[in-house]
Order: C-alpha cells, then structure tokens, then sequence
C-alpha cells in the first residue's frame, strides 16, 4: 500500500510553505551557482581552441573580484534594511504583518541572488586559484561571469526601486490584502478544503484524538487525512477550524469507526502528522488570518497615538472588497442531495467558513475602535449597506446584524448630536427603525 506520507498533494503543500523561507531560496542560489560553475567544464569541451584563446583569465578574475568584494557589502546593507522594515511595521502597524513581510518574494530573492552570485566569485576565484579554470579555458567562464554579474545588476535594481515603497502602510495593507485575497478565493474554490461541511456537532459515537501540543492549527493536509481514513475504513471529523488554539491534550480530531489495537499507535500517529500545531498562526489555508490584521491595523490606526482614521476608512474597503467574493461552502452538501459526485474527500468533515465570524475578523476591532468618528462609522454601514445586497442569504444576514450592532454601539459613543443624526440619515430605514425603537 503507498505511502501516505508521500502523496503528491501533500508534499507539493509542504513545498510551497518551504518555499517561502529565505534559507530555502539562498540554498537553492548557491547550488544553482556551483551547477553553474560545473557545467562550464562541459562547455568548453565543446569551444574550439582558437576561439576560447581569445580571452586571458585576467579579464574573468577581475570580474570575479568585483562580484566577491562588492556582493558581500551590498548584502549586509540590505539585511539592514530587511531587518529595520521588519520592526518598524511591526511596531507601526501590528506585529502580525511582521510574518508577511519576511515572505516579501521580491526581498527574499534578491537577497538570494547577491548571496548566489558572492558564493559564485568565491568558488570560482578558488578554482582559479588551484588552476582548475585554467588561462586556455577562461572565455566560457568569463561570459558566465558576465550573465552573473548582469543578473546581479538587474537584481540591484529591481530591489531598489522595490525599496520606494516596501514597509510603507500603502504597500503592507495591500500584500495583506493580495495574500488574503487568495486565500480566500482558494477556500471557495475547494469548498470544506475538498471535504464534507461539518454543521453542529460531531457524532456521539465517534471518538477524540487528542493533541500532543499546544498551538494553534496552521495546516491541514486534507488528502493525506482522506488517505488515512480510506486506509483504515473510518470517517474522520475536525470541529476546530485552520487558525483556532488547541491546548495540550484537547481534542484535536475525532474519528468514527474501528481501529485495530495493533494498527492504532500507527493511526494516531498518522493523524496527528496531517494536522500542524504550532505557536503562531499563518496566512496559508487561513483567509481569517489576513482578515483579523487588517483589522488590527485599521484598530492601531484609531489609537490616540497615530489618530488616522484615514487608514481605517481604506482597510474597511479593502475588507468589504474580499468579502465581496463570498460564497457559501454549502455546496457539497447540495450536489449530495440532488445525485451529484459529492465532494472528492467524502470521509472528511471540516467546519466552513461562517460570514459571521468573517465580520468579526475583519471589522470588529475597528468598529469598536472607532465608534466615536462619524467618518469611519459612514463608511463601515456604507460597506455593510453593499454587502447586504450579496446573493448569498448566510453573509447578507450576517451583514444585517453587524451593522445594527456596530449603529448602537456608534450611537452610544458619539457624543455630537448632529453626528449621531447624520448616521443613522445614512443607513436604510429598516436598519434605522430598529435601532430607534429599540
């Protein structure tokens, strides 16, 4: 039977977070460097003799110590450049986003490009040292040289213009929104990540595993917990959605069926390997993530030190923006019923996204923030107002009752009458009814 740990979907999931991390990239710069330099000795077999004469190994060392000596001191100043921005938005703006900005792909790979091209001249100015590039052999080593400092160039450019707006409140608001734009458009997309929708609780007879670690849940490998279920003939429940705290030995999951007492070490250990736990959420698999920072940052925005309700006006928009795309995750169960394939993960159940919670996430902190300000308080029932007119009757509802709820709470705090009567002009007369009657 195939290695569960092996499947392709699950190991392509693990690639994708591994290639977010800057060891990963710099690795992979210095092996395609030393490839680099290794595929030259098969090269010049190919350059005839006249030809690779032309060029003395004076002209590739001096470029090669233009790269050692300069590559060294541009990638110190861009470290201290990283590491500046990272404090600064996440003393700025919230220390939630610092995660974000450490994935910056532009950084990450032009960091990786300078770290690349020094561990490139390195190598081949000690093989030319040892006489490995000899002087007869110099033309195909002089033009890689030349690719590699051209690359480098290219690099330097692309990072410093890159620099015009990295870590400003413009450019961090809109990788957050990017980054939980498509997450959000990914969950959609897979419905219950492929699997059945779990509403209300789990079976009686079903029966818990526990978690051997406290954190919250970053991932979840569906398929390889699809597999594991189809392996031992059971149906396996996860009630606590991407992004909630787990404590140690608390429920993690819940399976329904019989396991051998042989096979069952195995089978715990399996289903617990398909679901991480760690100290710190992520932004992948978790579009409630991305919500709840942006709604820190309009929050900070709002505090008496910054006092720029500007910011919050922009993130409201941005939030309504991504909601905007919402669609109930209902739809396995529908196809179900009406004969269709069902969903692909059929022994899986995992809790959907609920448009109540995705309010909260995104404006919760800022409407209470900001209930005193006329200004945020138009554009949040303004925002609102739209999204009660969704096609889709769970978040028009949802909508509804946040907007009453944040309308009291506005009222409760302003104190300008004129305010207050400028409000509630703005939202629809049923909204204002109910408020006033109450």
């Amino acid at each position: 039977m195939k290695n569960i740990l092996l499947i392709p979907s699950t190991l392509w999931r693990k690639a994708r977070n591994y290639s977010r991390k800057l060891w990963v990239r710099v690795l992979l710069m210095g092996m395609l460097s030393l490839f680099a330099l290794g595929l030259t000795q098969l090269i010049e077999l190919f350059v005839p003799e006249q030809l690779a004469g032309r060029l003395s190994g004076t002209s590739a060392d001096r470029l090669l110590d233009i790269i050692a000596s300069a590559m060294l001191s541009v990638t110190i100043f861009s470290m201290t450049v990283m590491v500046s921005t990272y404090r600064s938005s996440a003393s700025q703006w919230t220390p939630r986003v610092h995660q974000l900005i450490m994935q910056d792909s532009t950084t990450q790979k032009t960091l990786a490009a300078f770290i690349g091209a020094w561990v490139y001249a390195l190598i081949a100015i000690i093989l030319r040292e040892t006489s490995v590039f000899g002087d007869e052999h110099a033309l195909v080593i002089f033009w890689l040289t030349v690719l590699v400092l051209a690359y480098v160039v290219w690099s330097l450019v692309r990072w410093v213009l890159h620099l015009q707006t990295f870590g400003s409140l413009l450019h961090t608001t809109r990788q957050v929104e990017d980054i939980t734009k498509r997450r959000f458009k990914e969950r959609l997309k897979t419905p219950c990540l492929g699997a059945n929708p779990l509403r209300g609780d789990v079976p009686r007879d079903a029966t818990s595993v526990a978690s051997d670690e406290s954190g919250y849940i970053q991932h979840i490998y569906p398929e390889g917990l699809q597999a594991v279920a189809e392996r031992y003939e059971v149906r396996v429940y996860l009630p606590k959605p991407i992004g909630e705290f787990v404590f140690l030995h608390e429920p993690l999951l819940w399976y329904e069926g019989r396991v051998k007492e042989d096979d069952r070490e195995e089978f715990l250990s399996l289903l617990r390997g398909h679901v991480s736990v760690e100290d710190l959420r992520s932004y992948d698999q978790d579009p409630r993530f991305g919500l709840t920072v942006m709604g820190e940052i309009a929050s900070k925005a709002l505090s008496p030190g910054i006092n720029d309700p500007g910011t919050a006006i922009d993130v409201i928009t941005r939030v309504g923006r991504i909601l905007s795309s919402y669609s109930d995750e209902n739809v396995n169960e529908e196809e179900q019923e009406e004969g269709g394939e069902g969903p692909d993960l059929d022994r899986l159940w995992v809790p959907p996204l609920s448009p109540g919670n995705l309010l909260d996430d995104g404006f919760g902190a800022l409407s209470r923030d900001g209930a005193q300000l006329y200004e945020v308080q138009h554009r949040l029932q303004a925002t609102l107002a739209g999204l009660m007119q969704h096609p889709d009757a769970g978040l028009r509802n949802a909508a509804e009752k946040f907007a009453e709820l944040a309308l009291r709470r506005a009222l409760d705090h302003m104190d300008f009458a004129p305010d207050r009567d400028r409000l509630l002009a703005a939202v629809s007369e049923r909204l204002r009814l109910r408020v006033t009657e109450a």
